[in-house]
């Protein structure tokens, strides 16, 4: 792993941390707001963007080098409402798919085809990402500000496993 390709997959380590602690902001502000469904669902997606991190970093000491953990910026405490949030959840998966093509972009210009393998798997996951959130943006869209409507959509996303 050269030094490009190993620069990129530490930022991304740091990138997918801050996605956690942004998922875990969102997760206390819907708590706080009596939304428990949308709020297990984004302690779900924390805990997954920690994986995520977790999965680049052994795959740079699988390779040889050591990650090295970089300061994580505080996430907005306040998001609006739960359309808002989740507006904004897609929109900042769509921005992690942006940093996982430029990845891709490195390995290919480094010609690093390990590299290119690994990020092979992230490609996937974040269109999955950007589907599920996008579902929940055009469902909350749908229901609006009616309540019935909200609560409804709260108690399918607590049903996430």
């Amino acid at each position: 792993m050269n030094n490009k390709v190993y620069k990129v997959f530490n930022d991304q380590v740091q990138a997918e941390l801050y996605s956690a602690y942004m998922y875990l902001a969102m997760s206390l502000y819907l708590e706080d707001q009596n939304f428990k469904g949308m709020a297990h669902w984004m302690r779900l997606q924390y805990e997954e963007e920690r994986e995520h991190a977790f999965r680049l970093a052994k795959f740079m000491q699988e390779r040889g080098v050591k990650p090295e953990l970089l300061q994580i910026d505080a996430p907005p405490a306040e998001f609006g409402t739960p359309l808002e949030v989740f507006k904004k959840a897609l929109e900042h998966e769509k921005y992690v798919t942006s940093r996982i093509h430029a990845m891709y972009e490195v390995a290919m210009e480094e010609k690093d085809y390990a590299a290119m393998t690994h990020l092979h798997w992230f490609i996937d996951e974040q269109v999955e990402e950007e589907d599920q959130t996008r579902d929940i943006v055009d469902r909350l869209a749908m229901v609006g500000d009616n309540m019935n409507g909200l609560f409804v959509v709260d108690g399918q996303l607590g049903a996430r496993k």
